[in-house]
């Protein structure tokens, strides 16, 4: 069985395809789920989210790759006809624990034997995909055409910084290896450090085997500390590769637990519009950017619309977050009648649909899995609607 390293190792040194040639380039099931949590790690995900693996196996060999918001039936039988035995989906396929599997009468469990029988696997990235740049919400502040973006509530308490004494001339070397497995990522910079000079001193015993110096006797050695920000989930990779890099037996260094706010994940969007428009020219770019007919709305205070929150699928906790950063206007979904009171004439709150403002994220999983992988492999987006809401017009 291969190695994802090795699955990695092969698509770079692939050649190009010649025409009339056999081109075979395989990739297991874990090789396609990395991008995404490369993007979206899944420890970022709210800690009651059934995320990740739903059904199969991910040591699999892909054949193409099936996009969508949910996982039914016409998804599963879309995914036969196109020959995918990956189905990636927003939403989780398994979300409360079965309790059983009774295929005479559950649909469900009709579902998942199905899924079994056929040798299809299914992955979910749900709230990873919501809090993370780039994610379901920066998407839909695209298509409404957002400028500035940014995140509208930034996690926290979910980073640490890692500090290292190092050697001067080790420096570089441990700092590198550090970065390479994920430290030092601020927004849009990366290699971010911050080093310091001064003077170690050790007494190795007799069972040691320093590096530099002699046992039993007191070292003195000139060395740089390296400060690094780190996500508390990549913490333990990047202890195991500055370990590896390290010169020292024994690696001098200190992990803190941060309070600050995480600027590379969060909840929501806020941005400017490209010009200032109406509420009724606003209400009109939202019915034709997301393509809906109909939606729910509360009048806000301001005639004019310039600043714009967002949040894709259920946000309408974060209203007072919106109001708070000086909004004009929230879109969001599954909206209470109550919230709607709170926010009528302080913000123009709208009810875009669940469906409706997180299905534009299946774009960016497409392309962010088409740039990595072979052109052998296939990536579809569900054709069909899973939305279960429908419109009555009389």
């Amino acid at each position: 069985m291969r190695s994802e390293c090795e699955d990695q190792k092969i698509l770079r040194n692939a050649p190009k395809p010649q025409k009339g040639a056999f081109f075979f380039v395989f990739m297991r099931c874990d090789s396609i789920i990395k991008i995404i949590e490369d993007w979206a790690p899944k420890s970022i995900a709210w800690e009651k989210d059934n995320v990740g693996l739903q059904v199969g196996s991910l040591q699999r060999e892909v054949t193409n790759i099936l996009l969508c918001l949910d996982v039914n039936e016409d998804v599963v039988n879309e995914a036969i006809k196109l020959k995918c035995n990956l189905i990636i989906s927003h939403h989780p396929l398994l979300f409360k624990p079965l309790k059983k599997i009774d295929v005479g009468k559950d649909q469900h469990s009709k579902l998942v034997e199905k899924l079994i029988k056929k040798d299809i696997t299914v992955f979910s990235a749900h709230t990873n995909l919501d809090f993370t740049k780039d994610g379901v919400s920066f998407q839909l502040a695209k298509k409404l055409g957002l400028k500035n973006q940014k995140f509208l509530l930034n996690l926290s308490s979910n980073q640490y910084k890692i500090s290292v004494f190092v050697p001067v001339k080790f420096a570089d070397k441990v700092a590198n290896a550090m970065h390479e497995a994920g430290a030092g990522i601020i927004g849009e910079y990366s290699n971010c450090s911050f080093r310091t000079t001064g003077i170690g001193t050790f007494k190795g015993s007799e069972k040691s085997n320093p590096k530099v110096g002699l046992k039993n006797k007191l070292e003195t050695v000139e060395e740089i500390k390296i400060e690094v920000l780190a996500n508390s989930f990549d913490t333990d990779k990047i202890i195991t590769a500055m370990k590896k890099a390290h010169p020292y037996e024994e690696a001098a260094y200190d992990v803190y637990v941060l309070a600050n706010k995480d600027v590379n994940h969060g909840m929501g969007v806020i941005g400017n519009l490209e010009k200032e428009l109406s509420d009724k020219q606003f209400l009109n770019l939202v019915s034709k950017s997301l393509k809906i007919k109909n939606f729910r709305f509360a009048r806000g205070s301001k005639a004019k619309i310039n600043k714009v929150a967002v949040c894709g699928g259920s946000g309408s906790d974060l209203l007072d977050t919106a109001i708070k950063s000086g909004a004009d206007a929230f879109v969001t979904a599954d909206v209470k009648y109550h919230t709607f009171q709170d926010a009528e004439k302080k913000i123009l709150l709208i009810d875009a649909g669940h469906y409706e403002t997180e299905i534009h994220s299946l774009d960016e999983i497409k392309n962010k899995i088409e740039k990595s992988i072979s052109e052998k492999i296939k990536v579809f987006k569900y054709k069909g609607s899973t939305n279960p809401i429908v419109f009555y017009n009389k």
